[in-house]
């Protein structure tokens, strides 16, 4: 990873797991913009983000479906806290259908965070966590639940009407769900989390499938709808621009 841009992302303690998928931290030191590409990767993320010349801001990143290019302001510190689908109804407590692909921004002291909960990550991982904690529901809904483990457990591979069967749910009303509160059909966020299995095959230098695709014309067709690069150009990562690539190498 660029020597200039540093990164942390820590697993949930064991409570939360099922909601949170990480809790984590990045900073651009440099005083020069970062410029990278965020990759789909199925998680809703809350970020707090602090700049030296900019207001402190606090937005929620819908799930997103294209790579997209952005850049890190220089001096900016992020704290994120990545959350698994089933949060958006039971933590967050509302759909995020209306920003696919785009932010919301909430205001500056969501969830009464302040500027001393931000002076390290240990210290804002600790109060996400206690946060988090107290928002935890005391039931879900089954059917969902099995669903979201079905959906992790299968990398994305098990077909809509398999994963209706194993549930009990019908493919038409999990399509609903997943359009009301997520603002796309459930296959379509399968094939998102197939990419994101494969992206860490590809951070391990195997550029050929290892999961259920057709072949490796269809192969390098997903890659590059979600990457818009092919697997060779993408294992490069030139300049570190593909974070989530630099962070699973390093898992």
């Amino acid at each position: 990873m660029d020597q200039h841009f540093h990164y942390k992302f820590v697993d949930p303690e064991e409570a939360l797991a099922d909601f949170v998928e990480s809790i984590g931290f990045f900073h651009n030191p440099a005083r020069q913009p970062k410029e990278v590409v965020v990759l789909p990767d199925g998680r809703v993320d809350l970020f707090f983000t602090q700049t030296a010349s900019a207001p402190f801001r606090v937005m929620l990143m819908g799930l997103e479906t294209f790579p997209e290019q952005r850049s890190v302001p220089p001096q900016m510190r992020t704290f994120v806290i990545s959350f698994k689908p089933l949060a958006v109804e039971y933590i967050l407590q509302k759909p995020i259908a209306d920003f696919l692909n785009s932010a919301q921004d909430l205001p500056p002291d969501f969830w009464h965070f302040n500027a001393d909960d931000f002076k390290d990550f240990d210290t804002f991982y600790k109060k996400a966590s206690q946060t988090l904690r107290a928002f935890l529901p005391e039931k879900t809904d089954a059917r969902k639940q099995k669903l979201f483990e079905l959906i992790y457990a299968t990398k994305g591979e098990m077909s809509v009407k398999e994963l209706s069967e194993n549930v009990g749910w019908s493919s038409r009303q999990i399509n609903r769900y997943f359009q009301h509160q997520f603002g796309l059909p459930l296959k379509a966020y399968c094939n998102i989390l197939r990419f994101r299995t494969s992206l860490a095959h590809i951070a391990q230098g195997k550029l050929f499938p290892e999961l259920n695709f057709t072949d490796q014309n269809h192969f390098i067709k997903e890659i590059k709808k979600f990457a818009g690069v092919v697997p060779k150009e993408l294992s490069k990562n030139q300049n570190d621009r593909f974070v989530l690539l630099s962070v699973l190498k390093q898992q």
